[in-house]
């Protein structure tokens, strides 16, 4: 199946008033398998389901950054592996395109009163997913940093970031004043698909899977990437995003883009020196080039439910989630992430999310052969970043896989 996903989950709901609590979970019977990402919303989801087992009733999770490598072979088994596969705009396609996962309109009439219509994911009129959370990249800088090295205005754009590092390091200040995650995988095609977001291009020509980044914004994708590396620690390839909150609770960097999922843990008083947490700012993540559009991709991440699986584990899978996703567990952990739950009210952990939105930046690509793409990015832009390649090399190496990739899948 090809299709491109047309929803957009609006932050209004953000701003909406607080309504009566779920209700215990009320569940009869059933086994509730969770597959996810590991990072604390979500864990936070997955704690709160805990309260729903009882006699008859079983609740495990598996919370893996390998989650989206094991999703669709979990799920294509019969019965699933997983009765419950957490998602984001990426990775909810894979299980579309095989037909994996089941459409909730009944499950939703059924236990969904409280949820909001943005909440609801849909693919050809059906509610495939239920979205919980809104999620971005952005700007995490240290005012005080700034301030000795005379920068009076806060950086809105990767020039101004790199003028700012630079600044930092000539004042002896920080030798190493930026990180990102560019560890080779993942972590650093999500950097070139963000930063490429914010050069105001299209990956692909219009209506067609033809890759189209091999052009000046993609040039200018890759000189930004490589110039930040200059003023980042020297194993920058070895940092994810996990990495990153580590070496900022440490005071060894002044400015990153980061997850707002983990803006939270970034100004946690009980974990995070206090002269770090009061001077941390959340910004919306920088443009580039002169444009206007914030370099970073948003996100919603939501869960779905299993096809292959009984109609009872189906039925107590989305009750146990309504209970992991209810206002109260929102209520009582409303730094974890910028939730689009009814009643939330963001806090100051979700500025620079709501920034970013609010900036304009643009939706992560929902083509299915996007993932293709973020697979060829993964692959063949580690050279490039650690300086073994040029800007044109990588970018042929990597139309070069794609177009391997997209005419094996029938797209090309």
């Amino acid at each position: 199946m090809k299709m491109m996903l047309k929803t957009t989950v609006s932050l209004s709901v953000l701003l909406l008033t607080a309504s009566a609590a779920f209700a215990d979970c009320g569940i009869a019977k059933g086994s509730v398998r969770i597959l996810s990402n590991d990072f604390e919303a979500l864990r936070v989801i997955e704690t709160a389901t805990q309260d729903c087992v009882a006699a008859g009733v079983t609740v495990t999770a598996n919370a893996t950054a390998e989650h989206k490598n094991l999703q669709v072979p979990a799920l294509t088994i019969n019965p699933a592996e997983y009765t419950v596969a957490m998602v984001a705009n990426n990775s909810i396609v894979p299980l579309l395109n095989d037909d994996l996962i089941r459409p909730l309109d009944d499950l939703v009439a059924k236990y969904g009163q409280d949820l909001q219509p943005n909440q609801l994911i849909k693919i050809d009129g059906k509610i495939m997913a239920i979205a919980f959370m809104g999620n971005s990249q952005h700007l995490f800088y240290r005012k005080d940093i700034l301030e000795k090295a005379g920068i009076a205005k806060a950086p809105t754009s990767y020039e101004d970031v790199l003028a700012a590092a630079k600044a930092i390091k000539d004042a002896g200040i920080m030798d190493y004043p930026l990180a990102a995650s560019d560890k080779p995988g993942w972590d650093l095609a999500a950097e070139f698909v963000n930063t490429y977001l914010g050069t105001g291009g299209d990956f692909f020509a219009p209506g067609s899977a033809e890759l189209a980044i091999d052009n000046a914004n993609g040039q200018k994708t890759l000189e930004i990437m490589k110039a930040m590396t200059a003023y980042m620690n020297p194993d920058y390839l070895t940092f994810d995003a996990n990495e990153l909150n580590k070496v900022w609770d440490a005071g060894q960097v002044a400015m990153m883009n980061q997850w707002g999922s983990l803006a939270g843990a970034a100004v946690d008083p009980a974990t995070v020196p206090a002269d770090i947490v009061s001077n941390t700012v959340f910004a919306a993540a920088p443009t580039i080039a002169g444009g206007t559009t914030p370099a970073a991709a948003l996100w919603w991440d939501g869960f779905t439910i299993a096809k292959n699986i009984s109609d009872e584990d189906a039925e107590a899978s989305f009750q146990a989630m309504m209970h992991g996703i209810s206002p109260a567990t929102i209520a009582a952990n409303p730094n974890a992430a910028t939730w689009l739950v009814k009643g939330y009210t963001p806090g100051p952990a979700a500025v620079g999310v709501i920034a970013t939105a609010n900036g304009g930046a643009r939706a992560y690509p929902m083509q299915p052969y996007m993932g293709l793409l973020h697979t060829a990015l993964s692959t063949e832009l580690a050279e490039f970043i650690a300086g073994k390649e040029d800007a044109t090399q990588a970018l042929a190496d990597v139309k070069a896989a794609y177009d391997t990739a997209a005419k094996e899948g029938g797209f090309l």
